[in-house]
């Protein structure tokens, strides 16, 4: 083998090893300070790709299970306010018999049908009521129609759609009523039948136990003990319906939750840096480099041999 001083072929060779594992050290370093294994898309371009989707999906997934929260909320609002009517109407039936006593005189039978007409007009105000400016309640079928709904008629009913998926209105939905409160306690007395709210002030036969004010409201004596019991039966199927809805929510909300958990699993098996592997190749490269530093001293040493030739 030729002695040259111009090329160094030992010092080039072991240069270029020496780049290479102070390479490898360094991205060994930097997977290890980062968590990550893939810290540039050269690292692993089509699991960057799929990683930033299962990401998206879980961002959207988090969104999805805070709305359901919020439905959740929204109906266990709504149940506290059914409750509070089931109340108030058991407070009137209770009038009703009370005033039905034959040894209160007509002042007493007038005092105890004043508080029915007040316990009506507050039945009226808690249908008003709403959750951050949503009505909880509903008179009409939809936000944007005249047409009023009527308890018992689904295709009369007004409801609010809750997104339970990543995939928003594309996907699986449940749908949460806006309970139809005042239609439930406007009852045709002779079929016992829910009727329009609005019916409870045009249609004789059709009584309502709640009232926009003290002009229309009813007297104890217009309404028969079957339709108090028909009432408090509607109060409770509203309750019911609200339960079912809060069951699905609760049920959705876990699925989602278990969906998201694998998804995030199954987000890591991409991403993150295998510490025992990794820690391993840090200690093999940090050796290589110490290695190739050397030998590259070494080689570069041996152009010394040519100048003892020449002098």
């Amino acid at each position: 083998m030729p002695l040259t001083i111009n090329t160094n072929s030992a010092a080039a060779s072991a240069n270029y090893h020496l780049s290479r594992n102070q390479s490898a050290l360094q991205k060994s370093l930097t997977r290890l300070s980062s968590g990550s294994r893939i810290v540039q898309p050269v690292d692993d371009a089509g699991g960057l790709a799929v990683s930033m989707k299962l990401e998206s999906s879980i961002t959207r997934l988090n969104g999805a299970q805070k709305n359901v929260q919020n439905a959740t909320s929204f109906l266990e609002v709504q149940d506290g306010i059914l409750s509070s009517a089931g109340k108030i109407l058991n407070r009137m039936i209770e009038l009703k018999g009370l005033s039905d006593d034959v040894m209160k005189n007509a002042s007493d039978t007038e005092n105890y049908n004043r508080e029915f007409k007040d316990l009506q007009q507050q039945i009226y105000d808690m249908a008003a009521l709403k959750f951050n400016g949503v009505s909880m309640f509903a008179q009409f079928s939809s936000e944007t129609n005249n047409a009023e709904g009527v308890f018992n008629d689904t295709a009369l009913d007004n409801t609010v759609s809750v997104y339970v998926s990543a995939d928003g209105s594309t996907g699986p939905t449940v749908s949460v009523n806006k309970a139809l409160l005042l239609s439930a306690l406007t009852i045709n007395a002779s079929t016992l039948a829910a009727a329009k709210f609005s019916d409870g002030t045009a249609n004789a036969n059709v009584n309502s136990f709640a009232s926009a004010n003290a002009a229309s409201t009813i007297n104890l004596s217009d309404i028969s003990v079957g339709v108090f019991t028909q009432a408090i039966q509607n109060i409770a199927t509203l309750r019911a319906d609200n339960g079912a809805s809060m069951s699905r929510l609760r049920f959705a909300g876990e699925e989602m939750g278990m969906q998201e958990t694998n998804l995030i699993a199954a987000n890591g098996r991409i991403t993150d840096v295998d510490i025992a592997a990794e820690s391993t190749r840090l200690a093999k490269y940090n050796v290589l480099v110490q290695a190739s530093a050397s030998m590259l001293a070494q080689a570069n040493s041996n152009t010394d041999i040519a100048l003892m030739l020449l002098r």
